[in-house]
């Protein structure tokens, strides 16, 4: 393993681990500003045009147009299931709880199906997806957790859409990791953003967000938030997820959920004052514990090739 490729694996993992873990409070901020489709729609267009022009800097290769048809479906899938339900539910839910609803790990294990035997096969595993599932359950009866919305059958909705999305942002990716092609992974993913973007100006305009959005209550704070999310989070950070998807394990790609939590509620606190109840704590520590527990089996494979 050459030093470039141990960097590259480096700021992979960095990104994936504290700009996903950051996203959480850049959203909170923005819907001080934004509507939540009409902020989606921008992060997606504003990413997918900066990752254009890059292409056409580069010179890449248009794809096919049926190529054209699949990337865009894979686009609205994936960004809307694993970006868009999120910045809906953080309407209703602090970015703090909105961190702790760890499903991810536990999509990859039961969407990956060429990788069922090995995953099934271990009790490590198994035990992984109950305690996941406990921790899960125990912030969705914990109804004072609901730290944003006094309405609490609209925040466990909430949750129950970003358990949604993480299935469809799983299967997603898991279709772009097995359904290779020629095609450049800048060029796929500009199609994905700007196809996300546009199906959410639609939604957006339907909700009559436009009438309920002014320029005169923009905020610096929101816009730079706005340009963070569509630049960092979203391109430049979901590209280090799909090398990372190419190089590693899903699993094991997986494990940015150990430190996302941790690093939205530190920032949840820091920047937004949001507090954090020991039922959440206790929540959380049992995910991450499944979360563990689910990785387990690749570690000790890991260990026993060094």
């Amino acid at each position: 393993m050459d030093r470039a490729y141990k960097l590259k694996m480096i700021v992979a993992f960095a990104a994936i681990y504290l700009v996903w873990g950051s996203t959480f409070s850049f959203v909170a901020i923005s819907l001080r500003t934004f509507p939540p489709f009409l902020l989606s729609a921008l992060r997606f267009l504003i990413g997918g045009l900066a990752l254009s022009l890059f292409c056409f800097y580069r010179k890449e290769k248009l794809p096919q147009l049926s190529d054209l048809k699949k990337y865009s479906i894979t686009g609205i899938i994936v960004f809307i299931g694993g970006v868009m339900s999120v910045v809906w539910a953080q309407q209703y839910i602090s970015s703090s709880l909105a961190s702790i609803v760890i499903t991810t790990p536990f999509w990859f294990v039961v969407l990956d199906k060429p990788n069922w035997k090995v995953n099934f096969s271990s009790p490590y595993t198994l035990g992984g997806l109950v305690l996941g599932l406990f921790g899960v359950i125990l912030l969705i009866t914990n109804r004072e957790s609901y730290a944003v919305s006094s309405i609490n059958n609209t925040a466990f909705i909430a949750i129950l859409t970003m358990i949604t999305g993480s299935f469809f942002w799983v299967a997603g990716s898991l279709y772009l990791r097995y359904n290779p092609d020629k095609t450049s992974v800048y060029v796929r993913t500009s199609i994905q953003l700007l196809s996300a973007g546009l199906f959410c100006i639609v939604i957006s305009f339907f909700r009559n967000e436009f009438t309920v959005f002014s320029k005169n209550t923009l905020h610096f704070s929101s816009v730079f938030a706005l340009f963070y999310l569509a630049i960092v989070s979203t391109t430049l950070t979901f590209l280090a997820f799909i090398w990372l998807l190419k190089h590693k394990p899903a699993t094991i790609v997986s494990s940015y959920s150990y430190v996302n939590p941790i690093v939205a509620v530190l920032l949840g606190s820091v920047l937004l004052h949001e507090t954090i109840g020991f039922l959440q704590i206790l929540a959380m520590f049992i995910i991450l514990s499944g979360v563990l527990c689910i990785n387990i089996p690749n570690y000790k494979l890991k260990l026993k090739k060094i």
